[in-house]
């Protein structure tokens, strides 16, 4: 993993958190990539140290960058490039938590009428 200027873009592709470059591009461009609290650019170069707040789906992430790395390489080597704060971890588990139990909390009301009767179940 060489210290050398890589581009954000390049390092969200390279730690595996989108799979293409043009989708990394396109998270960071429609701002849901954050570099050191502001809204990053593509071609921003990134430094070790440096915090990255980035949303996939319905998680969001805090991440520190550790290493840099231009290359993309299997997830067990990728991992070793950032390190996700403690907050951020305790945050996504609750909201895993809260989705499992929202289901038993709201059950789903099942309305159907019958051509006869008009009646709601």
């Amino acid at each position: 993993m060489a210290e050398k200027e890589v581009r954000l873009d390049k390092w969200l592709w390279a730690a595996r958190f989108y799979k293409t470059r043009s989708i990394a591009k396109a998270m960071i461009e429609s701002g849901k990539v954050h570099y050191n609290n502001q809204r990053a650019k593509v071609s921003k170069i990134v430094e070790v140290g440096a915090m990255l707040k980035l949303r996939q789906g319905n998680e969001e992430k805090e991440i520190k960058i550790i290493a840099l790395s231009d290359q993309r390489r299997g997830a067990p080597e990728a991992q070793l490039l950032y390190q996700e704060t403690e907050s951020s971890v305790k945050k996504r588990e609750e909201i895993a938590w809260a989705r499992k139990i929202i289901p038993f909390q709201c059950p789903i009301l099942i309305v159907a009428q019958t051509k006869k009767s008009g009646e709601i179940y």
